[in-house]
């Protein structure tokens, strides 16, 4: 592909703080907007079935607004909007994008072109029964929503992998299309036919593959603020070829990032107005969208993050479920947490320097109090001579 003259050429300053305020992590948070508002901002929040101090998708909205109640951003994701006469909408959908992941409710038909893939998918991982999957769409006509446990089971075994012909079933009607999951009910999915549950002037697979793609190319590029082509394939996993073909009609804008090497583009509307405001110091999800792609975490904050949660432990170098803190616009530190009772244990601390000790610190006083935890214990600091500067900030803050 021939790369443009680009329209501008950025720091890498200015690169990182574009790419933080696209995020959510500089300036005046919508408040207002709320968790709703996080995820249209987004485009995408990741799911998965590890818990640590809470889920990844609740963790997204945390980091981003605060200590913000959990039960709210669950209703906030699942509950229908009243629009003033009914039916009320959903406001989402779970779906894949980046992985599994809940995407706003307004972006289903811009996922027609994954739908379509995977209904022309010679083959499959699961042997699907015959007579099976016309059975859970009847069943879900007429009883829905329904578990896969409620529709007949989800695994043959207790292994994790061996599903049940129900839950192969419900599955591939998901991935077609037919079948939306409307909530998380202690983890399960719950489905519903998409008829019933997709707003009527969503539920079309009108547009073309190119439609679908130049729309995905864009949101990405506006969530990433600025991006290469990798990272832009990355955020919904489109492949590097179906990003050359709709780029240069996406609205996004080529540029060059100092020290990054390679053509990046951008959001306009992030080029208009320097970046400026209030940083967010937190912990972030392994699962965060600011650091999905390592290559770009290693780009942009010189940092690497890698989740070890599927690493053998004795191979691990951070911890289980290391959390990067951010704070100042930068990666400071990681912190592997865990909860006994009320007390939120810090596994393994490491600090990038003295000056990270106050924010760090922070960080896990406000996660702290936003799990209900009244105490703090830090086990392992990788700088011994940091170990009583952390402690002494945390003992003062809860004295």
């Amino acid at each position: 592909m021939t790369t443009p003259r680009p329209a501008t050429e950025l720091s890498a300053d200015e690169a990182r703080r574009i790419a933080l305020r696209a995020q959510g992590f500089l300036g005046t948070p919508d408040r207002k907007a709320g968790v709703r508002g996080v995820l249209r901002h987004l485009g995408a929040v990741q799911l998965d079935t590890i818990s640590v101090l809470a889920r990844s998708h609740e963790l997204i909205p945390y980091a981003r607004l605060g200590a913000v109640g959990r039960k709210p951003v669950e209703t906030a994701y699942w509950k229908p909007v009243s629009m003033g006469a009914p039916p009320a909408r959903p406001h989402a959908f779970e779906y894949w994008s980046h992985a599994a992941c809940i995407l706003p409710i307004e972006e289903w038909p811009h996922f027609a072109f994954r739908r379509r893939a995977y209904r022309s998918r010679p083959h499959w991982n699961h042997a699907l029964p015959d007579g099976t999957y016309d059975q859970v769409i009847k069943q879900l006509r007429a009883e829905g929503p329904l578990t896969a446990t409620e529709l007949g089971g989800a695994k043959k075994t207790s292994e994790w992998w061996d599903w049940s012909g129900t839950k192969v079933a419900v599955e591939r009607a998901l991935m077609y299309g037919e079948v939306v999951c409307v909530e998380r009910r202690g983890w399960k999915r719950v489905y519903d036919l998409a008829e019933r549950a997709v707003p009527g002037d969503l539920l079309h697979d009108e547009l073309d593959d190119t439609e679908c793609l130049r729309r995905l190319v864009r949101l990405a590029g506006q969530s990433l603020g600025v991006g290469t082509r990798a990272d832009i394939a990355d955020y919904h996993r489109l492949k590097g070829e179906q990003v050359d073909a709709v780029i240069a009609d996406s609205g996004l804008v080529p540029v060059t990032v100092e020290g990054w090497g390679k053509p990046a583009w951008a959001d306009p509307t992030a080029l208009e107005t320097p970046p400026r405001g209030r940083h967010r110091t937190t912990l972030l999800s392994p699962f965060d969208s600011l650091i999905w792609e390592r290559a770009r975490t290693e780009r942009i904050f010189g940092f690497t993050h890698r989740l070890e949660a599927y690493v053998p432990k004795p191979k691990r170098v951070y911890g289980y479920f290391a959390m990067p803190v951010l704070a100042g616009g930068r990666l400071v530190g990681r912190v592997d947490p865990a909860r006994e009772g009320r007390t939120l244990v810090a596994k393994h601390v490491t600090l990038d320097g003295p000056k990270a000790v106050p924010a760090v610190a922070q960080a896990l006083l406000e996660a702290a109090t936003w799990v209900d935890c009244t105490d703090i214990r830090v086990e392992r600091v990788d700088a011994p001579d940091l170990r009583e500067p952390l402690t002494g900030e945390l003992t003062r803050a809860l004295a």
